[in-house]
């Protein structure tokens, strides 16, 4: 079984969080669930994908749904934060399976714009037919019982949402990270460093003790083992990259400065022209294969 670890509800309108973490790209994929009703999400669960060989397995997915099988725990909804550049999302493979509703923010259309051009796609990327609801900030709706808001959190990539589940549950995707490793970055097309700034003040105005749930996690030289919960109160107080009120214009230039250090992901240009369609596979072509379209140099690399 993969690595996992359950963060246990709080009582009444506070969820079960159990985070499955992906060795292969430090990601984290949650199965949140209502005690009350049964009733569950996924968020940003991963497909696995070997980007030497371009195949895909479902074998991570499968334990996860084994795990909520056992847990008694029927999945409602299969959401995601962005479209994610570092790894595969299982959004349509779990939709076909399950026949649950998936979702993501819809300002992802203006996302698909970018990749269109990327990829010199001018008709590719249908998000109202892959995915069942694009939500807008302030959106709600339920997890069994349990309210869901949902909160624009752009500067990662311009279309980024967080989930705030119940009480006391925030899922924030690629803001923060955790303390000791600070903030996420935001140089993709369409991220902003000065927008992440004011998504990471929008969290931080969350209740202090509001469990923050992120999307990845590397360790750091001191902490090898992965970890993904904190809280508001924690991160105000220790982020590397945030504590002592560290200023709008200060936190940019920081930002920058690591992120022109930082190589693009192996699987970006595999995974995204996949993802802006819910981790669907393009079209079969005429002997029933599907192929991906890489863009030739469009992505130098920096050099010094």
């Amino acid at each position: 079984m993969t690595l996992h670890k359950t963060s246990p509800s709080r009582g009444p309108g506070s969820a079960d969080v159990t985070g499955f973490y992906d060795k292969d790209t430090g990601s984290i994929q949650y199965l949140v669930s209502d005690p009350d009703t049964g009733k569950g999400a996924l968020i940003d669960p991963v497909l696995g994908f070997d980007p030497a060989h371009a195949s895909t397995d479902s074998e991570t997915i499968e334990q996860i749904l084994d795990f909520a099988k056992s847990a008694n725990i029927t999945i409602a909804w299969i959401l995601d934060t962005h479209p994610h550049a570092d790894h595969l999302m299982a959004s349509w493979f779990l939709k076909q399976r399950l026949g649950a509703q998936n979702g993501i923010g819809e300002k992802v259309t203006e996302i698909a714009e970018l990749w269109r051009e990327f990829y010199h796609t001018p008709d590719a990327f249908n998000l109202q037919r892959d995915f069942d609801r694009l939500f807008a900030d302030g959106d709600t709706f339920k997890i069994g019982s349990l309210p869901v808001r949902v909160m624009l959190t752009p500067g990662h990539t311009l279309g980024s949402i967080s989930y705030i589940v119940g009480s006391d549950a925030a899922f924030v995707h690629d803001t923060f990270m955790q303390p000791d490793a600070g903030t996420a970055r935001a140089d993709f097309p369409g991220g902003s460093a000065g927008e992440l700034y004011d998504s990471l003040q929008s969290l931080l105005s969350l209740k202090g003790d509001t469990r923050l749930f992120v999307g990845h996690d590397y360790g750091t030289d001191e902490r090898e083992e992965p970890a993904w919960e904190s809280t508001v109160d924690e991160q105000r107080r220790t982020n590397t990259h945030l504590a002592g009120n560290i200023s709008r214009d200060a936190y940019i230039k920081l930002r920058d400065a690591r992120d022109r250090t930082l190589a693009l992901p192996d699987r970006m240009l595999h995974v995204l022209q996949m993802n802006l369609r819910a981790g669907r596979a393009p079209e079969a072509e005429s002997d029933g294969k599907h192929y991906l379209k890489i863009p030739l140099n469009r992505f130098e690399k920096e050099t010094s």
